[in-house]
């Protein structure tokens, strides 16, 4: 098989990816991502009238003006969030990020975790192999193809990004799929460490100057135990229109 020649620029920004399976970040405890909320946290000085400042019947029409369309957005940014996660499978929560433009289902019960290098992650509290995240690189390709096939695309990011130098790993099967006109690679590979090995799965896909990478996974001696469910958050995984 051969490998895989990557732009440089895509190349020195995958080098400097982070993923859950290679080092324990110390986490802080987050609340789960919206973009309502992030919405809320970007405009809440934006729209914030001065009581201290007089103003004009022009300048207080402008602000119920802005307020009124904030309103608007955030409500039917909520309800983008309710309709799907009235989708969601039994015992899955799911994260719909607007800003970035994605979605996918995790087991519910994982906590969000703050990880460098990650858009979204979160995990399992008492199986920290247990997993996933998103990260998302600048890209100036415009599809998966103009990268490779499948089997070269994910052969580059497990030997390269998705385990450590110090981890053998093991492509053990890799294949395209597509969704509302998207082109995904999803990917299953081995991570083994002296005292651990990780089983995992990963999903890549490009849209608009972006590459996308969902990985997720566990301990293998718990595999047959998680498989149909991150499964489950991998084929899962959208960008939206």
């Amino acid at each position: 098989m051969a490998v895989l020649q990557i732009s440089s620029s895509i190349c020195s920004s995958l080098d400097r990816l982070c993923t859950t399976s290679m080092v324990y970040h110390e986490t802080v405890p987050l609340r789960f991502k919206s973009t309502c909320g992030r919405l809320q946290r970007k405009n809440a000085f934006g729209v914030r009238a001065s009581g201290a400042e007089q103003q004009n019947e022009s300048d207080v029409q402008t602000r119920r003006q802005v307020l009124g369309g904030v309103g608007v957005l955030v409500a039917s940014l909520a309800f983008d969030w309710s309709a799907l996660a009235a989708k969601a499978p039994k015992g899955y929560a799911a994260v719909l990020d607007n800003a970035d433009g994605y979605q996918f289902f995790y087991p519910f019960g994982w906590q969000e975790v703050a990880v460098k290098g990650q858009d979204v992650a979160f995990k399992d509290v008492i199986e920290p192999l247990e997993s996933v995240s998103v990260s998302i690189i600048k890209t100036d390709k415009d599809s998966l193809q103009d990268l490779g096939s499948a089997d070269q695309v994910a052969k580059a990011l497990v030997e390269r990004v998705l385990a450590s130098p110090t981890q053998k790993t093991q492509l053990i099967e890799a294949k395209e799929r597509s969704a509302d006109g998207k082109t995904y690679y999803t990917f299953e590979f081995l991570a083994k460490a002296p005292n651990y090995t990780r089983h995992a799965l990963g999903t890549v896909s490009i849209k608009d100057g972006k590459f996308y990478t969902l990985t997720t996974g566990a301990n293998e001696r718990r595999w047959e135990k998680m498989a149909d469910k991150l499964k489950t958050v991998v084929n899962s995984f959208e960008l939206l229109t």
